[in-house]
């Protein structure tokens, strides 16, 4: 445990990472200074202008600081001030235990519906991380009951040197985010840093997925699987089974698509490890309705079926979409700010696009990718003039999918504001709104 009483710490990114730790840094009596490379925050009460002039005893680091090529990471590590991360700092004052999901997708899904598990199981439970509450925020609430379900992110994990999760699950690995880290090298070990040398710990591993079956480990792995395994998590005559208990028919869970699926056996999962019943599980998987905007499905405009899975921010996650959609009759929106993708994954495939709508700062690239496979590709401005089109020109039988396969921070603040526009474009509230 870090004795923070009278040590100066900084606090560098000022998000809401950054202020909920700057919050229980203050509570345990460290004298905290601020930092962030925005100038919004620079009327912030201990704002440093120029951290490299006064000595710190302790930099905490929130995920939204980008760290390769930073000089100021480099300037703190040159001078040998102790890094951590905000996920580090949060996990060092939690009680009770923690349970980390990571992995490209699927992460806030599972995070989610296993915290409604243990809530339905009647467990102190904190559902925290890249969800959106800070562990920082819930870690002085916690006891010795609590149960901590954590969505870890690789820019959590990217600096994090004490988050040592009592449960470590990894979804699926893919590229993602290298723009941020240089190279999917990069990217594989820094999600690999979940596993840690804590011999308690118990990981959780997706068997279907190449990549993270290979994630060996020196301990005992409980799989999960769509397929038939000897042991484990798994499908057997079309229900989830955890070795020879049957869990729940595949017919009663609400989630859509295979992916989904994949995110309820990694749920049943953690939840088998904790020794709750069957029949918790069964209740709360029925009952419980996925975030939105991830293959969401919203509903009909002219015959048309429209899904939303604006969060596919990825290859990866753009692919199982097409693939849930069964890769038929489909008017693919995919587009925005490129993480450092090639394209050719998606179209080399020989799904069935109808047509395939580009738009934002890579449109360009796509078009040109999609046209190479000889699909039928239109390129538009914004997001917004794409969904006019869609829907415009939606007809029965159709299936419109929002899968863009990209960031959304050329045109929007976040992949949520982004499916919400889509929504409302789609559903009429735009109606009235000229096209630019």
């Amino acid at each position: 445990m870090f004795r923070l009483r009278g040590k100066n710490v900084l606090v560098y990114g000022l998000a809401t990472s950054g202020q909920s730790a700057c919050k229980l840094l203050h509570d345990k009596g460290a004298c905290v200074s601020m930092y962030d490379d925005e100038n919004k925050f620079s009327s912030f009460y201990s704002f440093e202008k120029n951290p490299t002039i006064k000595k710190f005893d302790l930099v905490v680091v929130s995920p939204g600081v980008k760290v390769l090529g930073n000089k100021l990471i480099a300037y703190f590590l040159i001078n040998k001030i102790p890094i951590i991360s905000e996920l580090d700092l949060g996990f060092l004052f939690c009680k009770g235990k923690v349970i980390g999901i990571t992995g490209t997708n699927g992460k806030t899904t599972v995070t989610s519906l296993v915290g409604e598990i243990f809530k339905k199981a009647k467990k102190e439970t904190f559902v925290c991380g890249n969800i959106g509450l800070p562990i920082s925020s819930i870690a002085l609430k916690t006891t010795k009951k609590s149960f901590n379900i954590c969505e870890v992110s690789n820019f959590q994990l990217e600096l994090s040197r004490y988050f040592a999760c009592d449960i470590a699950c990894i979804l699926n690995l893919a590229p993602d985010h290298l723009d941020r880290h240089g190279s999917f090298e990069e990217y594989l070990s820094i999600k690999k840093k979940i596993l840690t040398k804590k011999k308690s710990q118990k990981v959780v591993l997706n068997f279907d997925d190449e990549i993270t079956r290979e994630v060996l480990f020196s301990r005992k792995i409980l799989y999960f699987s769509k397929k038939l395994l000897n042991k484990g998590v798994f499908i057997k005559n079309n229900a989830i089974y955890y070795n020879k208990i049957k869990i729940i028919s595949c017919n009663d869970i609400p989630l859509f698509g295979e992916k989904n699926l994949e995110n309820v056996l990694a749920a049943v999962s953690i939840a088998c490890l904790y020794k709750i019943k069957p029949n918790v599980i069964k209740s709360a998987i029925i009952n419980f309705k996925a975030p939105s905007h991830r293959l969401e499905y919203l509903g009909q405009v002219n015959g048309a079926d429209v899904f939303d899975d604006s969060k596919a921010t990825n290859i990866s996650a753009t692919v199982c979409a097409v693939e849930s959609l069964g890769g038929t009759k489909i008017t693919l929106l995919i587009g925005g700010q490129n993480k450092d993708f090639q394209f050719d994954e998606i179209f080399s495939k020989g799904y069935d696009f109808e047509k395939v709508l580009c738009f934002g700062s890579c449109g360009q690239q796509v078009f040109d990718c999609a046209s190479k496979y000889g699909y039928n590709a239109m390129i538009f401005p914004s997001m917004k003039n794409a969904t006019y089109y869609a829907k415009e020109n939606a007809r029965k039988g159709q299936k419109i999918l929002l899968a863009p396969a990209c960031a959304s921070f050329d045109e929007f603040s976040s992949y949520a504001v982004r499916g919400e526009v889509f929504k409302e474009i789609m559903f009429g509230v735009y109606d009235k709104i000229e096209m630019q």
